[in-house]
């Protein structure tokens, strides 16, 4: 029998929480479909454990948290933040085999990133860049959604907008987004799309930003640049200005945005198993950075577009479910995705054991 084709690589960081969700309690999660316990060190620094006893398999997070060490709560095996087991109850000397997995992590722009796969090759340097969550030019907020779909279907629907005009008409949609032209490249690890519209009305979620931050009414010049980072990381700048004030690039020079309003949608989304995932994101914005208000409406309002996606994603994945055998058509509009799906199998292909090498003797 075959084995089940993997569907998302391992040596990648996937975003495991927020870093206010690890604290001096042990935080159970599933990521890339192992279960893993989180907490927060004395010290400061996260500890990720593979969430499973040595001894009977009891999940690590029934148990509890005693300084940096973890006792299980069926019979009392403790285990060090190294997942080395330190003390067995009615027994001087420790079974040398005794441990859990202790997975590498990293805290970055506000995330706790964790290596599913070979330790050896967990380099910090290959945390994606969300710096905008983080960033004192920055003000913003983001949440934690989990979406019963295959991980991938997010993926799509980030690199795809037009779906705005269709699933957000009453927030960020508009037939301009569906009508505009677009260009999307690649590289190794990254794809991008980049959509300008000029000098259209804005929808009601960016004509109040503008109003709010610049006073400013009338006709606008929007756009919409998408990167992603393989395996699953989406960030897209967006935003809005006075149209004709020069905000498109012209001639290979950046244009300026100083009369409008720019924002940064950040998603990071980490497989939970092959038909759920962790959705991370955040919204954060370069004007009225002091509106400790506005930073909260606009979470609670990007939530509720969020919602709308939520549903429709959740929907497709059971449709597909339905039709095992259904093949899929690509249009224009898909290119991005298309890019996107390329990049993550490349890197799962990376991880496949080499064929083995069948030596052939020759008859004499």
């Amino acid at each position: 029998m075959n084995a089940q084709k993997s569907t998302f690589p391992l040596n990648a960081w996937y975003a495991a929480a927020y870093d206010v969700e690890v604290g001096r309690t042990l935080l159970a999660r599933t990521i890339c479909k192992q279960k893993v316990v989180m907490f927060r060190r004395t010290d400061g620094q996260v500890a990720v454990l593979e969430d499973a006893c040595w001894h009977r398999l009891l999940p690590l997070s029934m148990g509890t948290l005693n300084s940096d060490e973890v006792t299980c709560g069926y019979h009392g095996l403790v285990y060090n933040a190294q997942g080395r087991c330190t003390h067995m109850p009615s027994q001087e000397t420790l079974n040398p085999s005794a441990c859990v997995r202790a997975f590498p992590a990293v805290e970055k722009h506000r995330f706790v990133w964790i290596w599913p796969g070979d330790p050896a090759k967990a380099d910090p340097a290959l945390v994606p860049d969300m710096h905008w969550n983080d960033d004192a030019d920055w003000a913003g907020d983001g949440k934690l959604i989990t979406v019963k779909c295959d991980y991938r279907l997010v993926v799509d629907n980030l690199m795809d907008l037009t779906h705005e005009t269709f699933v957000h008409g009453s927030s960020i949609g508009q037939r301009a987004v569906a009508e505009a032209p677009f260009v999307a490249t690649h590289g190794d690890r990254t794809a991008t799309v980049t959509r300008w519209m000029e000098n259209i009305d804005a929808p009601p979620f960016w004509a109040g930003q503008i109003e709010h931050a610049r006073g400013y009414k009338g006709k606008v010049d929007r756009w919409q640049i998408i990167k992603f980072e393989a395996p699953c990381t989406v960030n897209i700048d967006v935003g809005v200005a006075e149209a004709g004030s020069g905000a498109p690039p012209k001639d290979g020079q950046s244009g300026d945005r100083s009369k409008g309003v720019n924002g940064f949608v950040l998603n990071t989304v980490t497989p939970e198993t092959d038909g759920s995932c962790h959705y991370f994101w955040a919204f954060a914005r370069n004007y009225c950075l002091g509106e400790q208000r506005l930073t909260h409406q606009l979470r609670e309002g990007v939530a509720g577009i969020f919602r709308e996606d939520e549903h429709v994603l959740e929907a497709q994945q059971i449709a597909i479910e339905e039709h095992p055998d259904h093949q899929f058509y690509n249009l224009n509009i898909d290119a991005g995705s298309l890019w996107a799906r390329r990049l993550i199998d490349r890197l799962i292909a990376l991880e496949k054991p080499p064929a083995p090498v069948i030596a052939i003797r020759r008859a004499a």
